[in-house]
């Protein structure tokens, strides 16, 4: 029996999620609260399985709560968010704190929940079964890596060079500390390119720069917060980066974490080149394929294909369109639910590409990686603080 906690300060709310979770055999309702502070209290009092927080709640928010919850007694929080700019980037910061899932609402106070009700269940369901400990980081471990080259470049990336100082005079930014101000995301959406690509994979142009590919799911926000701020700003090739995400929300995800990196981080566009020093993250609702320019560049293609595995974008899609790079490729597979990646890590791996999977003892959920790591396709397995060290050691061979 899943024991579930409701934080709402919207009665109304508080009675519909009590009457869902009543209906099913599997869930208990332990209690509600009605602001941050409340929840706080009763977290500790009623010791639930399961958490649902609101985002905007009186006396204490649900991000003030979740911090303290987090740091306190953590479980397993499902947050409830409006898909105003203001919830989207409250639910990053949530995720980013350690929140395992979200749940939107369509706008504003829910007047009905039928449209949702499927999706609130499963979700609730699947996040009782994460691991909520800590993951605790020590200062020296959120600092960014230096990279060192076999052979030192001539002189410094330009581009790396001018977003370092620029946030350091106009944000105070210290490579390794967050800066005091965040960037406001637009919410502008990828236009649908026209035709499916089609990528010559054994090029000799294709495979001859070093890429690093990175899928996770559950718990990524937080994983990819921990790893993406300690890469390097001079790391010498892309990154690019699938976590499943609805529209709306990646570009909020990409925008807190290019804040907090000295390593540039952005929403993916169609037809954009890849370059080295930056992290290119998949847009919520798009398939991300990597695929040959001019210029033995690479270059990203974004579609709306059929969902593969239920998930747009997703992981498999990406590794299927960077297998071709061969022992040039670096790939990541990270925390989540089910086995997305799997298929296309082994075609990474017939490729000779490299592969990296978190442990289980770090993952919120162990799924992917679990998948990778039982089909004998990772050549290591690292703890998620370790990740970023592991691919900047891969991609410096």
């Amino acid at each position: 029996m899943i024991r579930v906690l409701i934080a709402d300060d919207s009665a109304f709310m508080r009675k519909v999620l009590s009457d869902l979770f009543k209906q099913q055999g599997d869930f208990e309702v332990a209690g509600t609260a009605v602001n941050g502070k409340d929840t706080i209290e009763k977290v500790k009092a009623l010791k639930p399985d399961l958490l649902t927080l609101d985002v905007q709640m009186p006396v204490m928010d649900g991000l003030e709560a979740l911090a303290v919850i987090m740091d306190e007694c953590p479980l397993p929080v499902v947050m409830v968010s409006s898909m105003t700019q203001r919830g989207t980037d409250a639910t990053i910061r949530a995720l980013a704190l350690g929140a395992v899932d979200f749940v939107s609402k369509a706008g504003g106070p829910i007047s009905r929940i039928d449209p949702i009700e499927n999706e609130i269940i499963t979700k609730c369901r699947e996040a009782a079964k994460a691991h909520a400990a800590k993951v605790r980081t020590s200062p020296a471990d959120s600092k960014p890596l230096i990279y060192t080259p076999t052979v030192p470049p001539r002189e410094p990336d330009p581009p790396v060079m001018r977003k370092i100082e620029f946030k350091r005079r106009n944000t105070g930014f210290v490579p390794g500390q967050k800066p005091t101000i965040t960037k406001i995301p637009s919410t502008s959406t990828p236009p649908a390119p026209t035709a499916k690509p089609t990528p010559n994979l054994t090029s000799n142009s294709f495979s001859n720069k070093k890429l690093v590919a990175i899928g996770t799911s559950t718990g990524g926000p937080q994983a990819l917060q921990t790893v993406i701020t300690r890469l390097p700003g001079n790391l010498p090739c892309g990154v690019v980066v699938v976590q499943h995400m609805p529209a709306g929300f990646t570009k909020s995800l990409a925008d807190r974490l290019d804040s907090i990196s000295e390593i540039s981080v952005k929403e993916a566009e169609h037809d954009e080149i890849i370059k080295a020093g930056q992290v290119y993250i998949a847009p919520g609702n798009f398939h991300l394929r990597v695929v040959p320019a001019s210029g033995g560049e690479r270059k990203i293609s974004l579609s709306q294909e059929e969902r593969v595995g239920n998930h747009r974008p997703a992981v498999n899609v990406m590794f299927d369109s960077v297998a071709g790079i061969g022992k040039n490729l670096v790939s990541v597979i990270m925390t989540g639910m089910g086995c997305d990646g799997c298929e296309g890590m082994k075609k990474i791996k017939a490729n000779g590409g490299y592969s990296i999977a978190q442990d289980e003892q770090s993952c919120v959920v162990y799924g992917m990686p679990k998948a990778v790591v039982d089909a004998g396709l990772a050549d290591e397995i690292q703890p998620l603080t370790k990740i970023a060290e592991a691919i900047v050691e891969a991609v410096r061979r």
